[in-house]
């Protein structure tokens, strides 16, 4: 097997208890998330999906869907060592680690970071989004209420992440003229999607949490910090964005945007 998209989803969520199974306008999250996992290694080469989970519950209600089901120790810290716990014994070039609240990450945004990986030599790879000026002052609205909804992305000129913060990165000195230059700042939006390299995955799962990972809470510079190599693939915004849902709230307000823009997922239940 070349690639292997998990989808971690734990029952026992602090903020919402039964996330995965909780129903988004008329279907699960876990199987819209799981659905599009599949759809995303039917597109690949050599690819499977997986649901990784600590609940036989939710790893029922997958196998109903026709998706594998791993069951994985309900301790593990998180969702990166649910997926390293599910690669266990396939030993897939790749892991994608796809979580199992993002319902509408789009199929290319996956399928895109394993060609990524392919084309390179980066330890692993996550999309970004280049928001245009009118989306960085909607999402600076947001940050005055939910400061830490939503992480930036610094990337170098090869395409390796140098840093992310759940600040608004970079600073600007002189904005006006930075908006006078171009459509789009030079803010990038983190999706919270990631393509490891098999042993990169092992290793980072075998390191300590670092200090800026603890600190902003973001897991994924401990693998900066240890000097690995994300690489940042650049991806177009979608209708259907939504950071991520962690509670009840976040799911009305998917719940309000496919009632006002559609089911974008319609085809895959068909």
């Amino acid at each position: 097997m070349k690639t292997l998209i998990v989808v971690p989803a734990r029952y026992g969520s602090t903020r919402f208890p039964g996330k995965p199974l909780a129903r988004l306008a008329g279907r699960t999250l876990i199987s819209r998330v799981a659905l599009r996992a599949r759809a995303a290694a039917a597109a690949l080469d050599d690819a499977t999906a997986a649901v990784a989970t600590d609940d036989e519950r939710i790893a029922t209600h997958a196998r109903e869907l026709g998706i594998e089901a791993i069951m994985t120790d309900p301790d593990l810290p998180s969702g990166s060592d649910r997926a390293l716990a599910a690669a266990r014994g396939l030993n897939p070039a790749f892991v994608v680690n796809l979580q199992g609240d993002a319902p509408f990450t789009p199929i290319d945004y996956l399928t895109s970071l394993i060609a990524a990986l392919e084309a390179g030599d980066a330890d692993a790879a996550t999309p970004c989004i280049r928001l245009s000026w009118a989306a960085l002052d909607a999402f600076r609205e947001a940050k005055k209420t939910t400061p830490f909804s939503g992480t930036t992305c610094i990337v170098g000129p090869s395409g390796r992440a140098l840093w992310f913060s759940k600040n608004i990165i970079p600073a600007m000195r002189d904005e006006g003229r930075l908006r006078e230059e171009s459509a789009v700042s030079p803010v990038r939006r983190h999706v919270g999607v990631y393509a490891y390299r098999l042993d990169a995955l092992r290793r980072m799962a075998a390191t300590p949490p670092s200090a800026y990972e603890r600190i902003e809470g973001l897991e994924q510079l401990r693998l900066i910090e240890a000097g690995g190599v994300m690489a940042c693939v650049d991806v177009e915004p979608t209708e259907h964005a939504i950071s991520g849902i962690d509670t009840p709230e976040d799911l009305a307000a998917a719940e309000a945007l496919v009632r006002r823009l559609g089911d974008p997922d319609r085809e895959l239940f068909q």
